[in-house]
Order: structure tokens, then C-alpha cells, then sequence
């Protein structure tokens, strides 16, 4: 009896583990992980599509909240300056395409939200978060350079000043190259 209760005590151990190494965001300098999702209007959107395109990837935790909105608010307000940087915003959350659909709609967003009710791709980007018993994805960014390369991770954001300092760290890796 003691054998079995170790074993399965290992297990779940393991199993801990492996549910936590699943949480660790791709590092800066590694390949993004490639995906597809349906944007608000149903479309697929791949990251693939953006091949010579910086793209700023950030997840964020749930459509219509406070700071989520401000967070959209403060890209949507930079958009034209990361037009002008070569750079898309892509906003994922688990929520569905119809919310994403209100949610852009309500606030007058012009970028593409995805849509990841099933987790699949913000558990790529170790990006999920357990909130009152609600599987959020984590408000994470991640710069993607030209190639598909990270650049620049970005974790556990502060909304209000963060598309601010993507712009400031976009503009000095555009510097450098």
C-alpha cells in the first residue's frame, strides 16, 4: 500500500510538473510558435501571414474588463505609429469571436482580436492563468521580429504604459539591425 501511494504520489508530482513546464513563455531569441485563430470577423489570421512584419502578440485576460480595455485603448491609440514601424498588434484572449466581434465594435478597435476559446495557442505561449475558477489567458507580449523570431518577452504587463514601451523597445531593435 505504501508502494502505491509513492507512485502515485510521483505521478502527481509529475503531472505537476508537466503542467507547469507547460507555463514557461518562449524565450526571446527562439522561433515564435506558429498558429492560427479566427479573428472578429471569423476569418483565420496566421502568424505566417506576417512573414517581413514585426508583430507585437500580446494576450491579455478578458474582453470588456478595465484593464483590458485600456490596454486595447493604448495600441489602438499607438496604431499608426506601429504602422509606420513595419509592425501589426494582434490581441488573443480565450475569448470567442463574437465577444472579440462586440468587444471591437464597443471600443472602437481597429486590429485584429483572436479568439482562443480552446487555450491551444496561449498554452504555446505559456500564457494561461487560473482567475476564480476561469481559465484566463495570462496578460502577456511577446515582439516577434520579421522572421518569426521573439525578440522581446513581455510578462505579467501593467496595462496603462505598456504599448508605450513596446513602441520605445520596437524602435531600438530597429536601430541595431
Amino acid at each position: 500500500m505504501k508502494a502505491l501511494s509513492l507512485v502515485f504520489a510521483t505521478l502527481m508530482l509529475a503531472a505537476l510538473f508537466a503542467v507547469a513546464a507547460d507555463q514557461v513563455p518562449p524565450a526571446a531569441g527562439n522561433p515564435a510558435p506558429a498558429f492560427s485563430l479566427p479573428n472578429q470577423e471569423g476569418a483565420q489570421v496566421s502568424l505566417d501571414q506576417f512573414k517581413g512584419k514585426w508583430v507585437v502578440l500580446y494576450f491579455y485576460p478578458k474582453d470588456f474588463t478595465s484593464g483590458c480595455t485600456v490596454e486595447a485603448h493604448n495600441f489602438q491609440r499607438d496604431l499608426d505609429k506601429y504602422t509606420q514601424k513595419n509592425a501589426v498588434i494582434l490581441g488573443v484572449s480565450v475569448d470567442d469571436v463574437d465577444s472579440h466581434k462586440g468587444f471591437c465594435a464597443k471600443e472602437g478597435l481597429n486590429f485584429k482580436l483572436l479568439a482562443d476559446p480552446s487555450h491551444a495557442v496561449t498554452q504555446k505561449y505559456g500564457s494561461v492563468m487560473e482567475y476564480n475558477g476561469m481559465t484566463l489567458a495570462a496578460r502577456n507580449t511577446f515582439l516577434i521580429d520579421p522572421s518569426g523570431v521573439i525578440k522581446k518577452v513581455y510578462t505579467k504587463v501593467d496595462p496603462q504604459g505598456h504599448s508605450t514601451a513596446v513602441l520605445a523597445d520596437l524602435q531600438q531593435l530597429q536601430s541595431t539591425k
